[in-house]
């Protein structure tokens, strides 16, 4: 019987504080994004790919941090192509790699 409660409030919780946890931080990275564009003034065209670029975390060299997987695939990479890594060889390697 307590298992059965614990187990319905843990999917309540679930089922209500992540999504809401997710949307705070999509709510944060759009109040960031709008706050930048604004500062470049931009509008139109030029502020739609501005913010659609932002949001998507696509801007790097712009200075928004990589993600840890894009990260993790470009360091993969380098060591691929620092070994001469090819055909099946680097997809086993790569996959090992990104799993590490």
């Amino acid at each position: 019987m307590n298992h059965k409660i614990a187990l319905v409030a843990a999917s309540l919780f679930v089922l209500f504080a992540a999504p809401a946890a997710l949307a705070s931080a999509q709510q944060e990275r759009m109040k960031a994004c709008n706050a930048e564009a604004k500062a470049k003034n931009l509008t139109g065209p030029d502020r739609r790919v501005f913010m659609k670029d932002c949001l998507s975390a696509k801007r790097t060299e712009a200075g928004v941090a990589k993600t840890a997987q894009q990260e993790k695939m470009k360091t993969c990479n380098a060591e691929a192509k620092a070994k001469n890594l090819t055909g099946s060889e680097r997809k086993k390697f790569m996959s090992e790699c990104l799993r590490g």
